[in-house]
């Protein structure tokens, strides 16, 4: 490997002024994603790419010198997918942010730097919807979502970000820039190769843009609000619930979660239940047989209290407050944030096992859940000044990671693996599917520069 001081200086001369940056003040900012990956190491130096041509260049210098890159966007990953490499390139797609509009395809191409938000209120603007809806869709990157194939609130209905993607432009771990599917609704020619990249963490390849599907825009919801003396109760009703109907949300607050939202910003939420927040947007008629079914499912499993609102503001409002439960976990104290899923019949045992966890490893779980879906988010609570509290929640956070994969789940069904999740992953696959994603790696990556050490175990030179 050449100097790393002069391999810099050789970059920067490549690229238009003020795009790379390598001062240490600077680079901060790049070492991390909202995982805060204690382990992150201080990159060389952070290309801020304007245009493809930038991600190429950038991608050709580091093959040159053998030098790691690592992409990223708005940096809201929190699995640890964008946590630098010590010595590393940071390639960050940040300004790169372009959303156009095309009606008649009911499409949107747009860079990976755009926000999830820019891309809904573009496509407002004509009548259309992009569904995805991660609970930080105001400020996280389409770039990311592509690289985590994020889900959200609305999945449980309208499906994950690889359910819209219909294009991408990738460039390789060598520099050559590929174009993948385009505004075809139906294209089988080929292998699925647009499925391979949209979760693949940067490991693959960098999206430069990407054309998405979008839908009508939807009717205006009912929503339930159902409270339930246990979360297990509150799991059992979207259980029945999903055998009959199909509804639009289902997201579930544990007692905890509920009081830390309201500790956060005060709703007059009850602070003694747990919460189940059900929405329904079928048109005018079929909604109010739905709701009829899905109010009738949590009366059976022993709901409390139960409120029905056709108001979509009213509505929207208990929505807010299931969004606030992330931020108020972390503004309550250290923690480390899982998510975990299973199939929906297990999820009344998924949701009973993190809590015996908790009280095993003398932790505090709060636990919320795009419930539909049996994805799950508990956040073990710790104090990071505290080696012991911090170990404990560390021992948690992998018996819930063993918890998923024992009842047939996944460890992640929506984050990513990252760095934080990457050991679990032999255990979840086996041998044999995690020898498969080796050679796919190794194909377009023979060099393993990309994102190296995200996804996949690191391996010795020797071994690829």
């Amino acid at each position: 490997m050449t100097d790393r001081s002069a391999a810099v200086a050789e970059l920067v001369a490549l690229l238009p002024e003020g795009v790379v940056a390598t001062a240490p003040v600077a680079l901060e900012k790049y070492r991390r994603d909202w995982a805060r990956d204690p382990d992150a190491g201080m990159p060389c130096a952070a290309v801020r790419a304007e245009v493809a041509d930038h991600v190429q260049v950038a991608v050709r210098w580091a093959a040159s010198h053998g030098i790691p890159v690592v992409p990223r966007g708005a940096g809201t990953g929190l699995s640890g997918g964008a946590s630098a490499v010590e010595g590393g390139l940071v390639l960050s797609l940040e300004r790169m942010t372009a959303v156009e509009i095309d009606p008649d395809a009911r499409c949107a191409v747009v860079e990976p730097g755009a926000f999830n938000a820019d891309v809904k209120k573009a496509a407002a603007e004509h009548g259309l919807w992009y569904p995805p809806d991660p609970s930080s869709f105001e400020i996280c990157s389409i770039g990311g979502n592509i690289a985590t194939n994020a889900g959200g609130l609305c999945c449980v209905k309208y499906g994950v970000t690889t359910d819209y993607v219909l294009g991408l432009d990738v460039v390789l771990a060598d520099g050559r820039l590929i174009t993948l599917g385009g505004k075809r609704v139906k294209d089988v020619a080929g292998l699925s190769l647009l499925k391979l990249f949209v979760g693949s963490e940067g490991t693959l390849g960098i999206v430069t843009r990407a054309t998405l599907r979008l839908v009508p825009a939807k009717l205006a919801p009912s929503t339930l609000v159902a409270t339930f003396d246990t979360v297990r109760a509150a799991a059992d009703a979207v259980v029945a619930m999903g055998r009959v109907v199909r509804a639009s949300m289902v997201e579930l607050m544990d007692r905890p979660t509920v009081n830390q939202v309201e500790d956060f910003a005060p709703m007059g939420l009850d602070r003694e239940r747990a919460l189940l927040l059900v929405q329904s947007d079928a048109p005018a008629g079929a909604r109010e047989g739905e709701m009829a079914v899905i109010e009738t499912s949590c009366r059976e499993a022993g709901a409390v209290d139960l409120f029905v609102t056709h108001d979509p503001v009213e509505g929207e409002s208990f929505v807010r407050a299931r969004r606030l439960a992330f931020p108020a976990a972390e503004a309550a104290g250290s923690l480390l944030l899982e998510d975990v899923g299973v199939p929906v019949p297990l999820l009344p045992q998924l949701v009973g096992r993190v809590e015996e966890i908790g009280r095993e490893r003398g932790v505090d779980i709060v636990c919320v859940a795009h419930a539909g879906d049996g994805n799950t988010h508990p956040i073990v609570m710790y104090d990071a000044a505290d080696p012991d509290s911090t170990a404990r929640a560390r021992a948690a956070f992998e018996d819930i990671l063993a918890a998923a994969i024992a009842l047939g789940g996944t460890i992640t069904g929506e984050h990513g693996v990252g760095r934080l999740k990457r050991d679990a992953l032999p255990a979840m696959l086996g041998p044999d599917v995690m020898e498969v994603n080796q050679r796919i790696k190794h194909a377009l990556d023979p060099d393993g520069l990309l994102n190296p050490g995200a996804l996949l175990p690191l391996e010795p030179a020797g071994q690829r």
